[in-house]
């Protein structure tokens, strides 16, 4: 069982606890170990981060608490989006338990907890329908937010 570490709890400081306890309890339940390495941003950050082209929007529900970006961690952080499916399903799988609404960047057409796919599959899923509406996917494997 893995649990946050300092860090971790820290970033979580100003996010809604409804999601704060969503990721507790993922944490406990997940096979892949995670940090939380964002939750409440300020707008400079969020600025900051449109330029760099690490996000596409200044309208984040990072600037109102209502998200977190949950990193892989394995002797250091992963961006392999392979090790963010046990992650999804950790927190599709709390969010479910705790009756909390919630979605990710991997599928970001409906909560996390509408549905019985494999993280793999809703992801191949949104990349579809995308590609088919003429439109270029943004899979942010990191990102949960409430739904």
């Amino acid at each position: 069982m893995y649990k946050l570490s300092k860090r971790s709890l820290s970033k979580l400081k100003g996010v809604d606890e409804r999601l704060v306890e969503v990721v507790k309890r993922a944490i406990e339940i997940t096979k892949q170990d995670f940090s939380v390495i964002c939750g409440l941003r300020t707008i400079e950050e969020q600025r900051r981060l449109l330029a760099e082209g690490r996000t596409q929007t200044l309208k984040s529900n990072h600037l109102t608490g209502l998200a977190v970006d949950l990193a892989a961690y394995d002797k250091g952080i992963s961006w392999d989006v392979n090790d963010y499916f046990a992650i999804y399903e950790a927190m599709r799988e709390a969010a479910i338990e705790l009756d909390v609404r919630i979605r990710g960047g991997l599928y970001w057409l409906a909560p996390a907890n509408s549905t019985k796919a494999s993280a793999e599959e809703l992801m191949n899923i949104y990349i579809d329908t995308r590609k088919a509406q003429g439109r270029k996917p943004f899979v942010d494997a990191v990102h949960f937010e409430l739904y």
